[in-house]
């Protein structure tokens, strides 16, 4: 009975780890794509601002 209890508390806390790291990476995703929003949304000239003059 012990070890059932035991397995069933594992169980319990793999579970939240799991849903923690769906969660992380969700949210990693949702950000990646929002900032990719943002830089297709800027002008040339700010794009010029990221390079230096080759001559």
């Amino acid at each position: 009975m012990f070890e059932y209890e035991i397995a069933t508390a594992r169980r319990a806390d793999l579970m939240s780890q799991a849903d923690r790291y769906r969660m992380v990476r969700e949210a990693r995703k949702a950000a990646r794509t929002s900032s990719r929003g943002e830089e297709s949304e800027m002008t040339v000239n700010s794009h010029r601002r990221l390079f230096t003059r080759a001559a």
